[in-house]
């Protein structure tokens, strides 16, 4: 049964292929709509069981008036259908109904519907380009991510299992007691429509003082994990108090918006309190006058009373489930802002997988600048050969990096177009694209995985073999075997932590160099590949990132220009174009910027030792 149940929603199923809608109402139907089916039997079942629980105090104002009319001799015989209608709904209709509604909250909603809602939502951020994630703090988006379906799950079911249950319940009362007496079902009328007012006057300040105090529990997340990814920069400055100063003043705009939510609660609790109280005895006042003038009999008062008390009760849980409703929808909302953001950068519905042959790669008249600024590639041309070897030298912040991000598409071009092979990289497959490229970058950030599963990231269906070869030309195997992590694991089964704060720049870089040659990918990219090594290191891996270059198209970007020299030829960049290019010794021979930089990096910017001495005397 319990299998059955859990079986009827598969939380791995494709999202749509259209966003999540940036409306709250579009938002929440976009995901309700996989499970529709479910939260239909799931409203039916609530309204049943609302009618039925309205019929146990009609069949006991029966029963008095039964009671009343009816000598103890032959009360079975009067009251027997009544006592067996009760009996039935207490004994079988209430229990079953209640076990098959938990059935469906638990076991359909509660755990598939949810993770359906996360596995969507990660589907979907995880798709933004890459200016995407670095536009907010890592945290923020995660919380964001994970903290969306747990709340849209719930404010839908307390809708299921609160508010529709005691809208059906009211209806159900005032219907009973209309028929009886209809001045009977006034006070609980008013009382539906003065709890529909208090609702319409508080229900926006709930939700806008939950939407403020969810906002400020993301922006506190961000900032911790924030300060946590970086604790290494936290104690080498020694900033402790000014961080808990800054991660404090976080906690303190959390804290003030949850007190202000509280208060918009208590209010609104206060206020229904006082609504219950003046409706009871209202009902009362009502019951006992028609009762006195003969009007309505015993069993049809104790109706009207125990039904009046039942709402009262109800009402308490409910407004419990509301606050809860709008807490989440407020959640929601604030979740929204960055699951409902359309993607951007998508393939073309008639894009194919990138083919290479040659490895040709060409930049025709590209531009592009980040925002509004300034152009970081101002109208590049530049052709690679077939297993050219190219270096792109310049100073800092010239568009080196950008043009090789420009080439893996993680931003498109403002102007221009970049072929490979003749085809237009944005009328190709992303994934395909890079696929045929791999890259080794100055900042290497490993997965908080295995030594193995890292390098295997490069080719995951590779051999442990070709693994191990991997790592081997990487000059990485002697320090791996050395690993051990907190658990115990050992060599290519210990985790590196983090982002691979367990292991020192060099030996990241080195897992990351292992995993580029198991890749072996037609086109290579070195972006300060071996900038975090010492120099006996880089000197063994340039052997392997010889061989590993042998047929492959390579762009290598290198601030240390030693590294560079053997390159067939070199791209030399200044204020987004291309300045000059040609060997390592047709440029020093044109004594342009190369010349100058490679005459600073050569030693003539340093002062000769005895003006340092002076200057220190």
């Amino acid at each position: 049964m319990f299998r059955y149940f859990e079986s009827r929603l598969d939380f791995m199923k494709k999202p749509p292929g259209v966003s999540p809608p940036d409306t709250l109402w579009g938002f929440y139907w976009h995901f309700v709509s996989q499970a529709k089916g479910l939260f239909l039997a799931l409203f039916g079942l609530g309204f049943v069981l609302a009618v039925f629980e309205a019929l146990i105090p009609y069949l006991i104002g029966r029963l008095v008036s039964a009671l009343s009319n009816t000598s103890p001799e032959g009360i079975f015989r009067e009251a027997g259908p009544l006592l067996l209608s009760m009996a039935a709904i207490i004994l079988l209709v209430r229990p079953l109904g209640t076990i098959l509604f938990r059935l469906l909250v638990n076991h359909s909603l509660a755990v598939s519907f949810t993770s359906m809602v996360h596995w969507q939502n990660y589907w979907h951020v995880v798709r933004q380009p890459l200016g995407f994630f670095q536009e907010d703090f890592a945290g923020r988006i995660a919380n964001r991510v994970l903290q969306t379906a747990r709340p849209l799950r719930e404010s839908v079911l307390s809708v299921a299992r609160a508010v529709w249950q005691i809208l059906i319940f009211g209806a159900a009362s005032i219907g009973l007691l209309g028929t009886q007496d209809i001045r009977l079902a006034l006070p609980m009328a008013g009382w539906f429509v003065l709890y529909a007012g208090l609702l319409a006057i508080a229900l926006p300040r709930i939700q806008r003082r939950s939407r403020e105090s969810s906002e400020a529990r993301s922006a506190v997340t961000g900032k911790v994990v924030d300060s946590f990814t970086n604790i290494m920069t936290v104690k080498l400055f020694g900033r402790r108090r000014d961080e808990d100063d800054y991660i404090s003043d976080g906690y303190r705009r959390f804290n003030d918006a949850f007190l202000l939510q509280q208060r918009v609660n208590t209010v609104y609790v206060a206020s229904l309190t006082f609504l219950n109280a003046f409706f009871l005895v209202a009902t009362g006042a009502m019951a006992v006058w028609l009762f006195s003038a003969n009007r309505v009999d015993a069993g049809t008062m104790t109706t009207a009373l125990l039904l009046s008390t039942q709402i009262v009760s109800m009402s308490g849980w409910v407004a419990f489930e509301v606050m809860s409703i709008f807490e989440n929808v407020g959640t929601v909302q604030e979740g929204m802002k960055t699951i409902s953001r359309p993607l951007t950068m998508q393939d073309k519905p008639t894009a194919r997988p990138l083919t290479v042959t040659r490895g040709e790669i060409r930049f025709i008249d590209v531009s592009f600048s980040y925002g509004e600024g300034d152009k970081v590639i101002d109208r590049l041309d530049l052709t690679i050969r077939p297993g050219e070897k190219i270096g792109l030298v310049g100073r800092s912040g010239v568009g080196k990096t950008t043009l090789v991000n420009l080439l893996l598409r993680f931003f498109e071009p403002q102007d221009g177009r970049i072929l490979i092979d003749g085809q237009d990289i944005a009328d190709v497959m992303e994934e395909s694209l890079r696929a045929q490229i791999s890259v080794v970058t100055q900042d290497t950030s490993l997965l908080h995985r295995s030594i193995r599963e890292n390098i295997l990231y490069g080719r995951p269906d590779a051999s442990e073999e070709a693994m191990r070869e991997a790592a081997r030309q990487a000059h990485a195997t002697e320090f791996i075997e050395r690993l051990v992590d907190g658990r115990g694991r050992r060599g290519f089964d210990a985790h590196v932590g983090e982002r691979g704060v367990k292991l020192s720049g060099g030996q990241r870089q080195r897992i990351a160099i292992a995993r580029v040659i198991l890749k072996d990918a037609p086109i290579l990219v070195l972006d300060e590949a071996t900038s975090a090594l010492d120099s006996e290191v880089e000197a063994a891996i340039q052997d392997s990132l010889a061989t590993l270059m042998q047929g492959k198209t390579v762009i290598a970007i290198a601030h240390r220009l030693s590294t560079l020299q053997l390159m067939d030829r070199l791209i030399v960049m200044d204020d987004a174009r291309i300045v000059e290019e040609g060997t390592h010794e047709e440029l020093l021979g044109n004594e342009g910027l190369y010349a100058g930089l490679w005459s600073r990096q050569s030693g003539g910017f340093l002062a000769p030792r005895k003006e340092i001495r002076d200057e220190a005397v």
